[in-house]
């Protein structure tokens, strides 16, 4: 189409042009005629050497004087007469020239002592296709070019696409048994080599998930298994020894594994619907207020003291906060040796305008080294120390605490403390907009 185009194009340029020559070659032979005309009366010799013009000499009276033999004994061309500047052109088809046939005429004045006479002269318009050969270098050049360009078209395109036929063929043969592997990369700088390298970014980012979704059933396989052997084998020895097993015992030793178990599911339920992105319930709270709640309410052993600054207010979830705190304060409570602290209040954070929240939670507790801090968050990790120590905690509270922060737009670190660990809640500070 592109070649059918500039093959059109290119005629009709030259057709402008040779119209024009044309034109501009009548006129000049019409003048040289006129000149003669008006010096000698008449024109010595043939009227013209250009073959298909044709030339008519017409008196003050009308009548033609002289003219080239093929219009010899027949009247004007033209009726036509010419202009103010003494000269005019038009196009005319039939009449002298016989039907379907089209003529550039021009008419110029030759003044005469008897009068104005009038010279016209006439040749063929040029046709679209200016000349037989010219009309055929032109379409069979564009034809030519039109073929070598589909056909390098071809080629390039093909060449461009072999690695994205590699690339699919790869991703064909990826599956679930062998996510690691990944797809080629170009080493073209082009649209192609940043779609591999996007492919198998994506590609290293589900391999991650699918790892950590192996390892996380794997875990919580393993956690869940746990207190189901216990109330097993506590049900067997029942059944081994009835007459030394009563009801209320028997109780009594599958109620923490219940305990347990019940805490399990309830927390993957939690963590599922957070992940699952379920919609909170923002509301403006103050910060202060649900610390103050939440150490009233928890139950503990260790001295726990509340340092909570009133009206840090912030955008949030009630129940979820009040989660996130539980959860850090029910973390504390296993590590901390006698004493846990819970402090809010306001910062300045250059992030936000309106400044921040930090709610801190902070034990005596043994600590956590710095290359363990973010490990910690991870589901269904604990670290030695609190397997040894506690069995009761699920390894996802901390866990869901942190994606409850996330949530909020906010985080959740351990950060340096002179003593036992110190969890530090950052949330973006809130403050009602006033008129």
């Amino acid at each position: 189409m592109l070649c059918t185009l500039l093959a059109v194009v290119l005629m009709n340029a030259i057709h402008w042009y040779a119209a024009g020559a044309l034109s501009s070659e009548v006129r000049a032979a019409g003048g040289r005629v006129a000149i003669t005309v008006e010096d000698h009366g008449s024109v010595r010799g043939p009227l013209t050497q250009q073959p298909g013009r044709n030339v008519q000499i017409v008196d003050h009276r009308g009548r033609v004087v002289e003219s080239t033999p093929a219009l010899r004994g027949k009247p004007p061309m033209v009726t036509f007469v010419p202009d103010g500047q003494n000269i005019r052109e038009e196009e005319v088809c039939g009449g002298v020239f016989g039907p379907g046939r089209c003529a550039v005429v021009v008419a110029e004045s030759a003044r005469r002592p008897e009068g104005r006479w009038t010279v016209y002269v006439s040749s063929p318009v040029v046709p679209w296709w200016v000349a037989p050969w010219l009309a055929a270098l032109v379409i069979g050049s564009a034809a030519v070019l039109a073929a070598a360009i589909t056909y390098l078209g071809n080629r390039i395109a093909t060449a461009s696409l072999r690695p994205v036929d590699a690339i699919r063929k790869e991703l064909d043969a990826i599956n679930a048994s062998c996510p690691s592997r990944r797809v080629p990369v170009p080493p073209s700088e082009d649209e192609i080599h940043d779609l591999a390298a996007s492919i198998n970014h994506t590609l290293s980012r589900l391999d991650t998930a699918m790892a950590r979704q192996r390892q996380f059933a794997s875990d919580a396989s393993h956690d869940l298994r746990s207190p189901i052997a216990a109330m097993h084998a506590e049900v067997e020895d029942a059944l081994l020894a009835p007459e030394e097993t009563s009801v209320t015992g028997l109780g009594d030793k599958l109620m923490p594994s219940l305990k347990r178990l019940e805490s399990i599911v309830s927390d993957l339920l939690t963590i599922a619907r957070l992940d699952a992105g379920a919609p909170a319930v923002l509301v403006p709270l103050d910060l202060a207020e649900l610390a103050d709640q939440e150490c009233a309410r928890h139950q503990t052993t260790k001295n726990l003291t509340c340092r909570a600054e009133p009206g840090v207010m912030v955008l949030g979830d009630r129940m979820r906060l009040g989660r996130l705190l539980t959860n850090l304060l029910d973390n504390a409570d296993r590590h901390a040796a006698s004493t846990i602290t819970v402090k809010v209040e306001p910062e300045d954070d250059e992030r936000s305008p309106r400044g921040g929240a930090v709610l801190e939670v902070i034990d005596d507790g043994p600590g956590i080294d710095p290359d363990k801090r973010e490990i910690v968050f991870q589901r269904f990790t604990r670290l030695d120390a609190a397997r040894s120590k506690d069995a009761g905690g699920s390894g996802l509270g901390l866990a869901i605490a942190r994606k409850i922060a996330d949530a909020h737009g906010g985080s959740l670190r351990i950060e340096d403390s002179d003593h036992g660990a110190r969890f530090v809640l950052r949330l973006p500070r809130h403050r009602p907009e006033t008129r």
